[in-house]
C-alpha cells in the first residue's frame, strides 16, 4: 500500500500541469504583441496597423505589420516575431503590397 501511495504522489508530482488559459490572458497576451510590433515598425511605417495571431507559437508572438512606408508614398508589410519570454522584437524585411494579397479560396 505504501509504494502504491509514493508512485501515485511522484506521478502527480511529475505530471505535466495542464493549465487554460483565460480570454483575458489572451487578448492581454495580444495587447502586448502588436504594442511591441507596432512600437518597433514605427521607424518603417508610419501609423502602423499589427494583425495578431491570436495564440502564436510555443514559444513566439507573430504578427502582420502594416502601413505607408515612411517617405513613400507605397504600402509595406512586415512580419513582427515577439519572444514570448524575453519580450523582444525582431522584424522582418519589407513586403511590398503586391507581394502581400489575400486571395479568395479556389
Amino acid at each position: 500500500m505504501r509504494s502504491y501511495l509514493v508512485a501515485i504522489s511522484l506521478l502527480a508530482l511529475t505530471a505535466p500541469a495542464v493549465q487554460a488559459s483565460s480570454d483575458g490572458a489572451w487578448a492581454e497576451f495580444g495587447k502586448a504583441v502588436s504594442t511591441a510590433c507596432v512600437k518597433a515598425a514605427a521607424g518603417q511605417i508610419e501609423k502602423p496597423r499589427a494583425v495578431v495571431d491570436p495564440y502564436g507559437s510555443d514559444h513566439f508572438g507573430l504578427a502582420l505589420v502594416t502601413g505607408k512606408a515612411k517617405g513613400a508614398k507605397q504600402t509595406i508589410s512586415l512580419i513582427c516575431v515577439y519572444d514570448k519570454q524575453m519580450k523582444t522584437v525582431e522584424l522582418s524585411s519589407e513586403f511590398s503590397a503586391d507581394q502581400v494579397k489575400v486571395m479568395p479560396g479556389r
